[in-house]
């Protein structure tokens, strides 16, 4: 039976509180080890085994809610069990879970560490939420030749059949007779037709929870082609679904009292005789026509064609994720996605849930008066500002126009990837949003039982 190793977690300054044996202490004093942030020894037994570890927790008041996910992916496989000051528990083994994973579809790795739960932790919550993370970041991770529109219905519909949702699915030129004009259009130079998936669960008498996510599976740029530089990433164009189904996931499994609607617009952005144009007029679902400047703002097309089909049967509150500018990434960088909220004390609480949790988000304004830059001299209005400013709120200022003024909307514009590791979140796809917005969630709706 192989053995359980311990990892004592020591906040800087604070190793000589530590419980482990003199021997150990010195072996820490003599390598350097401090509690420094990150930092993880390997600690020898008396006949020269591995007896342990220790692992730096850095300052006692700079605390980082995921720092033991550098732990995990630093660890060999085995069993690991924590021990000294990590804070709290749920938090710890999620953050240990989440630095354990590893994708490994494509290319065989080692088995990740394994986290023995520590006492008083909330073992559902964890497996929820790694599960959700897991979901999302696996689906991003996946290239568009194994994850087009057809493979992402495909696993759609196994997601939506393992936890008995209803699902309907309106495909290729059928959404035009359905007026959804501009899924259509976006998605109907690819191969593999456009299609919006829509899925529902709970009691109908809840409050009607809606989440959107834009699923671009790739994003060529359209005819206005991306350089290969812009082109290299953009299997992660569907970011925004696959956070929006790892959220809906841990809704599920939570049993939070909602009706809750899933609607997934899955196109491919690709270039043929089909293919939308620079300056062609669309119409859309919500009757506004649409001047397009630009064939590579696609994802906030497909969104406002189910932003206003979410809002037509008056919901309590509508969520959308999509991986939309990188004007928001020019602002706050690949770590922190822009959250617009039209209650500004529902947005204030999933920024402050995010930063506890480590799942920050930043609140920017919907700013009216940059709704002039979406001026268009022959249609309704333009789906971008040939303007190099504030392009992440005037895409959000365009989706703002497809809901009724009434409606509790929030909008998360993240990026949905990790250019370098840290703490919880590997190199690759990764989830944004999805912990921040739950913890509010749960405590807006709470629980069947």
């Amino acid at each position: 039976m192989t053995a359980t190793l311990p990892i004592t977690c020591v906040y800087e300054g604070r190793l000589d509180g530590a419980s482990r044996s003199g021997a150990a202490l010195n072996w820490a004093r003599a390598n350097g080890f401090k509690g420094q942030y990150g930092k993880l020894l390997a600690v020898p037994g008396e006949e020269g085994q591995l007896e342990g570890y220790f692992f730096g927790m850095g300052t006692a008041d700079d605390r980082q809610p995921l720092v033991l996910g550098l732990a995990a992916a630093a660890l060999d496989p085995g069993q690991y069990r924590l021990e000294g000051d990590f804070g709290d528990p749920t938090l710890a083994a999620l953050a240990f879970s989440l630095g354990a994973y590893r994708f490994d579809r494509y290319k065989a790795r080692a088995d990740a560490p394994v986290l023995e739960l520590p006492r008083e932790a909330d073992g559902a919550q964890v497996t929820r939420l790694a599960a959700a993370t897991t979901l999302a970041r696996d689906l991003i991770n996946t290239p568009a030749n194994d994850l087009g529109p057809d493979q992402f219905e495909a696993r759609v519909r196994t997601f939506a059949s393992d936890r008995k949702m209803s699902i309907s699915v309106i495909t290729g030129d059928a959404l035009l007779k359905k007026n959804f004009p501009m899924i259509h259009a976006v998605g109907r130079a690819s191969a593999e037709p456009p299609r919006l998936i829509d899925l529902s669960w709970g009691e109908a008498s809840d409050p009607k929870l809606t989440l959107v996510g834009k699923g671009v599976t790739f994003d060529t740029g359209g005819l206005n082609i991306k350089p290969s530089s812009g082109m290299a990433l953009m299997k992660k164009d569907m970011g925004g679904a696959a956070n929006v189904l790892g959220l809906a996931h841990a809704i599920i499994d939570a049993k939070l009292k909602v009706r809750l609607r899933v609607l997934l617009p899955i196109v491919e952005n690709a270039i043929s005789g089909s293919s939308f144009r620079p300056g062609d007029v669309l119409p859309s679902r919500k009757g506004l026509t649409v001047e397009i400047g630009n064939t590579d703002a696609e994802g906030r097309l497909i969104l406002a064609d189910a932003l206003a089909l979410a809002d037509e049967e008056d919901p309590d509150l509508v969520i959308d994720m999509a991986t939309l500018t990188g004007a928001a990434r020019i602002a706050l960088g690949p770590d922190l996605p822009p959250l617009y909220a039209r209650d500004q004390g529902l947005g204030e609480k999933i920024v402050a849930a995010g930063l506890a949790v480590d799942d920050p988000v930043w609140s920017l304004p919907l700013w009216k008066g940059y709704e002039k830059m979406l001026a268009s001299k022959i249609a309704d209005v333009n789906h971008i500002t040939s303007a190099p400013f504030a392009g992440s709120i005037t895409a959000a200022l365009f989706l703002n126009k497809f809901l009724k003024p009434e409606t509790n909307w929030v909008h998360l514009d993240i990026f949905g990837w990790a250019p370098e590791a840290r703490p919880g979140r590997p190199f690759g796809g990764t989830d944004q949003g999805i912990r921040a917005v739950f913890e509010v969630l749960r405590e807006k709706y709470g629980a069947i039982g």
